[in-house]
Formats: C-alpha cells, structure tokens, sequence
C-alpha cells in the first residue's frame, strides 16, 4: 500500500485528491470519540465507579482485540444496571462535547446536497440529542432499557434488531443508501474504531478520523491531527 502525507496530519491512498464533494450524496459518521470527543459508555460508567472496568473493554474492543462487538457491548451495558437516567443527562451536559470540526464538515456536506446519517454502537439518549443539534437526517444506536428511572443493565430489541454492530452499521448504510436511490461508491463513511471497519469497507471513500491503528492502514484517507472538517482539504466543496 502506497499511503501518501497530503499534508501534515492527512494521509490519503488508493485515490488522487481532491474529489468533489458534490459527487457524493450521502456521509455516515460513527458517533463516539468521531462526531463527539467522549465514549458515552465509558462516561456513565463513571457515575457508578465503574470507568476503569468498562473502559478497558472498550479500548479492547476498538482496537479489535475483542472481535464481537454485541459481546462486548451487553458487557458493559450489564455494568449499568442500576444508573439514574439523571446520570445520561449529566455527561450529555457536563462531558459530550463535538468533536473539533463537526459542525462545519455537517453543514458543508448539507450545502453540497449530502444527506447526513449518524450509526452508533453508542445510546439513543445521546444520538437523538447530537442528531438534532447538528441537523441529521438519519440516525440509528442502540436503546438502554430503563425501568423507574433508572438503568436495567440491557439494551432494548428495536424493529431492526437489538444491537448496533459492526454488521449493522454496514446493512444501515446500504439500507439508506437504497431509500435514496444511489450506489455505495457515492457514500462516504467516518470512523475510529474496529467496529467501523464494515461500513468503511462498502462506502466510496473511507475516513478514519484520530484512529485505532488497524482503521488508520485500511481507510483512504487518515485525519491523524486537526479537526473532522479536514476532510474539506482532500473532498471539496
């Protein structure tokens, strides 16, 4: 593989930039430590002393380590149990911040005619809140199943399944990808950790964004320094 420093901090291969950004009409973004600076799970982990046990699964998990991804999540969710909803609220305010160059890679992407869908293995509680804030189109996570107000240590089955993984994620880009009419090489995807690897592999152009090593050598562009709308210097408006 023949990777090439574009600039300092970007690292494309397999394509010769720049492309147009007009060409694509759909951009997927993972949400966890890509659109966001924070692993939710890890957060709310915190409020019940529990960080340094789930944040190695996590960490594990994202650099491959730990292959199943449903596995390791219904781990780490059962360390919830017993988690205020109140606790959600505190690290959407006090710790989920966007990640440096979020809102101005969304709203170029917008401007170009791209449809935005956001496909998590994070929480609902956190993707509805990041949806409306950034304006996307379509989202897909999973659901922590609550019970008097607080955590009952699972995730709840939706219509399309009951895990996002990282099989999921990849059938929820080409799902939204039918509904719009187009074809995948018109579909670009967003990442950082192993999970991402599927729905990087179908898209026209992959993006690892502050990656785990193994994402950073399969993605055709690496965003290694700056912020996510560095991708503007490789794929123009």
């Amino acid at each position: 593989m023949s990777f090439t420093e574009f600039a300092p901090g970007l690292v494309v291969q397999r394509f010769t930039p720049p492309l147009a950004l007009a060409d694509f009409k759909l951009i997927a973004f993972d949400m966890d430590s890509t659109l966001i600076n924070i692993e939710c799970i890890d957060e709310i982990a915190d409020a019940v002393g529990k960080k340094a046990e789930v944040a190695a699964i996590t960490e594990a998990t994202m650099r491959g380590e730990i292959k199943d991804f449903k596995e390791s999540l219904t781990r780490r969710v059962a360390l919830l149990e017993g988690v205020t909803v109140g606790a959600l609220q505190e690290v959407y305010d006090a710790r989920l911040r966007l990640n440096p160059g979020a809102s101005e890679l969304v709203a170029a992407c917008k401007a170009a005619g791209l449809k935005i869908l956001l496909v998590s293995g994070g929480f609902t509680f956190f993707a509805d809140r990041v949806k409306a804030r950034l304006g996307i189109d379509f989202a897909r996570s999973n659901l922590l199943e609550e019970a008097g107000g607080r955590l009952t240590g699972k995730v709840v089955t939706q219509s399309w399944g009951d895990i996002c993984d990282g099989a999921e994620k990849r059938r929820t880009l080409l799902e939204v990808a039918s509904l719009l009419g187009i074809s995948t090489a018109q579909t670009m995807a967003v990442g950082d950790g192993a999970n991402d690897l599927p729905m990087m592999a179908e898209a026209g152009l992959s993006v690892a964004f502050h990656a785990k090593p193994k994402v950073r050598e399969q993605a055709m562009v690496a965003i290694n320094e700056g912020g996510l709308d560095r991708l503007l210097d490789v794929v123009r408006a």
